[in-house]
C-alpha cells in the first residue's frame, strides 16, 4: 500500500469511528443494512465472496442465491457498524446481548479450570470482537494476535481499539519478538488466548481439505496446544436478530496425532459451523489454492521445504 493510500485508509477508519459511534443505533444499523442490500443484489457483491460462498453451498458462483450474497454483505456491514460503535458502548450490557448455550459454557469452564491454558480458535464469522467482549466480561482477559497493517497509524488505531475492549494484543510481525513465545507463556500460566484460524496470514500454513478443496490454514493453534498442553477449542460466533448474537464452543480438538491432523480436525469443525451460518462468514479474500495468484503460489511453494521441517 502506498503512503498516500495508507493515509487515506487511516483517515477513512478514523472518520468511521468518529461518525458511526455517535449516530443513533437505529440510524447506523439502517445505513449499513441498506448498503448490504444494494451491494448484494442483481448478481452483485464482491466477486471473491461469491466464489467462496459457492464452495460452502455447493454450486457455481453464478448460481449463488442473490439473497445469500446480500445477507453476507449485510452481515459484513453489521460487523463494521458494531466495531465502530463498540468503544463507546456499555461493554457489560453489550456482552449480555451474546448468548452462549449452557453446555458450551460447561466445556469452556472445564478447560479453564484444568489450569493448562485454553486456545479458542475461530473463523472470520459474525463479530469476533463481540465474542471477545463476551469473554472478557464473563471469563476475564485473554491474549490474541493482530495482523500488521499499513500505515503504522492504522495498525495502532486497531490495537488501541481492541485494547480498549480488554484484549491483550501481540503483533503478528514487527514486534520485539514473535508472538508464539508470548502466547505460549500465557498458556503455561493457565491463561486464555484467541486466534482466528482459517486464513493463513503468515503464508506458512498447513495443507487441509476444506469444503472439498485444498487450502492452507494456520498451524499456530495446533502447535501451541501440542507444545504447552493447552486445550484447543473450536469456537463460532454468528448473528441473530440485531443486536443479538450467539457463540458455540466445541469439544477439545485431539492434537495427539500432530499439527497436520489437528489442523484438519479444526478445519472440519469450521466447515460444519460455516455451512450452518454461511451468511455470517466474512471471507472476501482468496482462500483456496485454485484462487491463489501466481505470485502467492510461487511464494508458498518457495517456503515449502522450510515449512515441512517445522512440522
Amino acid at each position: 500500500m502506498s503512503s498516500v493510500a495508507g493515509t487515506m485508509a487511516d483517515l477513512g477508519y478514523a472518520a468511521g469511528w468518529a461518525a458511526v459511534r455517535h449516530a443513533p443505533e437505529s440510524v447506523a444499523r439502517g445505513l449499513f443494512d441498506r448498503f448490504g442490500d444494494l451491494a448484494g443484489r442483481r448478481k452483485g457483491g464482491p466477486a471473491q465472496l461469491r466464489r467462496n460462498l459457492a464452495r460452502v453451498v455447493g454450486t457455481t458462483p453464478e448460481e449463488v442465491p442473490d439473497d445469500l450474497v446480500a445477507a453476507a454483505v449485510r452481515s459484513y456491514a453489521r460487523y463494521w457498524c458494531e466495531a465502530f460503535r463498540l468503544p463507546v458502548q456499555d461493554l457489560a450490557a453489550t456482552a449480555a446481548t451474546v448468548t452462549v448455550p449452557g453446555p458450551d459454557q460447561v466445556v469452556l469452564d472445564a478447560a479453564i479450570s484444568a489450569g493448562k491454558g485454553v486456545i479458542l480458535a475461530l473463523p472470520h464469522t459474525g463479530n469476533w470482537d463481540m465474542a471477545g467482549v463476551w469473554l472478557v466480561q464473563n471469563r476475564g482477559h485473554f491474549a490474541t494476535v493482530a495482523e500488521r497493517l499499513e500505515p503504522e497509524s492504522l495498525f495502532r488505531r486497531f490495537v488501541e481499539y481492541r485494547e480498549s475492549l480488554g484484549f491483550e494484543i501481540f503483533p503478528l510481525s514487527g514486534g520485539e519478538e514473535p508472538p508464539f513465545a508470548r502466547l505460549a507463556e500465557r498458556l503455561r500460566a493457565g491463561g486464555v488466548i484467541c486466534l482466528l484460524g482459517e486464513r493463513d496470514l503468515a503464508r506458512h500454513g498447513v495443507p487441509v481439505t476444506f469444503f472439498g478443496e485444498r487450502t492452507r490454514m494456520p498451524a499456530g493453534s495446533a502447535k501451541l496446544a501440542i507444545e504447552t498442553g493447552a486445550a484447543l477449542l473450536p469456537v463460532h460466533h454468528w448473528f441473530t436478530d440485531a443486536p443479538n448474537s450467539m457463540i458455540s464452543v466445541g469439544a477439545p480438538i485431539d492434537v495427539s496425532g500432530g499439527v497436520g491432523p489437528a489442523t484438519q480436525a479444526l478445519a472440519d469443525v469450521f466447515e460444519k459451523n460455516i455451512a450452518a451460518h454461511p451468511q455470517d462468514w466474512h471471507m472476501l479474500q482468496p482462500l483456496w489454492e485454485a484462487d491463489w495468484s501466481s505470485e502467492r503460489r510461487a511464494r508458498i511453494e518457495s517456503d515449502s521445504p522450510a515449512e515441512e521441517s517445522d512440522r
